[in-house]
């Protein structure tokens, strides 16, 4: 029968090292006055007794779990998937370890998430659930004394955000499709209920009220962020407004739907149609045509507000409550000038209009 293989202990290698349990201890935690050379000796010590260290004591000793929280809404979001592994490199980078959970899709997480990560005694929590941004229960839920850092909004009491220029991502996608020549464009938003969605949708506003072209709400149709969204409402915003020459989608996902949505119309793209996606997910440029549109850097984002928590954690204070990062287009073959005449024609005649 094997026997149970014996966890190696700091006194095993204080005794292999010929130093103190005092002094090995305080090295093998990152700390201790000692020289270089014994600092050496205990170190190979350790590594060839194979000792691995008890996170557990560790954390009595430290009064640190040096674990972080993470809740989150959906794992299989493409954007959101990058946020996550952003974070996770940097807390990783920096000793740290990440216990996560998700949120149901309409769920608040306050029930369940945050006691659970509080139990464990987390040493901060990054939020990153769209739908717990306005549920007015969470700030009385959060612990004071734990750092919380936030991919979202949230009601009540100011914590630290770290998210992109949401509404200038909007308003790059429209004004590039202004600039070629468009004059009606229409828009697939995402979630209503998101200030995500709203934000983008402002943007998309202020681009055409700058040139002084339409904003009427008959241009805008709510597509969700699934590349189904697309699909299903791009048929009803052409049925209501067949002059639309130009489409901006709030999400990459939602254009490629778009784009199948117009090719099953016999539209020619993009000389009937441009589309511009937004978020500048991988995928994008593999589409057909290759998907314009406003990269998001979700992995930067990620990483930086695990930055800003750790910092947290070890008692700093942050410059500001929001931290902005920018975003910036990217142009390929799914926009074009705006059409010519007889294309404008074309659609006249689908929509049943007489010729001008």
């Amino acid at each position: 029968m094997r026997r149970p293989t014996r966890h190696v202990s700091v006194k095993d290698v204080a005794a292999r090292s010929g130093v103190s349990f005092q002094t090995t201890s305080k090295v093998l935690n990152g700390g201790g006055s000692v020289s270089e050379a014994t600092r050496a000796r205990i170190i190979r010590a350790a590594s060839d007794l194979g000792y691995v260290p008890n996170l557990q004591a560790r954390s009595l000793v430290m009064q640190r779990t040096r674990t972080i929280g993470l809740i989150t809404g959906d794992f299989s979001d493409p954007g959101l998937s990058r946020c996550l592994a952003g974070a996770e490199q940097e807390a990783r980078r920096q000793g740290y370890g990440l216990m996560l959970t998700s949120v149901e899709p309409e769920g608040s997480g306050t029930e369940y998430a945050l006691p659970a990560m509080m139990e464990r005694r987390v040493d901060g929590i990054l939020l990153a659930a769209p739908q717990m941004e306005e549920d007015s229960a969470l700030s009385h839920v959060l612990d004071r004394t734990l750092p919380v850092v936030s991919l979202n909004h949230i009601a009540g009491d100011p914590v630290t955000t770290v998210c992109p220029d949401d509404e200038q991502a909007g308003y790059l996608a429209t004004r590039h499709l202004v600039e070629l020549g468009h004059r009606v464009i229409g828009a697939l938003t995402g979630l209503r209920g998101h200030r995500l969605t709203q934000s983008r949708e402002a943007g998309y506003r202020r681009a055409l009220e700058e040139s002084g072209l339409e904003t009427s709400d008959s241009l805008v149709e709510e597509a969700g962020a699934e590349v189904a969204g697309g699909l299903a409402v791009l048929p009803r915003l052409l049925e209501r407004r067949p002059d639309v020459t130009a489409i901006f989608c709030q999400h990459d996902l939602v254009a490629v739907g778009a784009l199948a949505a117009l090719r099953a119309t016999g539209r020619r793209l993009p000389e009937e149609c441009s589309v511009v996606g937004c978020d500048g997910l991988d995928s994008a440029a593999y589409t057909t045509p290759p998907l314009t549109t406003v990269r998001v850097p979700f992995y930067e984002i990620g990483a930086e507000a695990m930055r800003l928590l750790l910092k947290l954690v070890d008692g700093g204070r942050p410059r500001t409550t929001m931290v902005v990062l920018p975003v910036h287009l990217i142009t390929r073959g799914s926009t074009a000038p705006a059409s010519s005449a007889p294309g404008r024609e074309r659609r006249a005649r689908r929509a049943g209009r007489p010729r001008t």
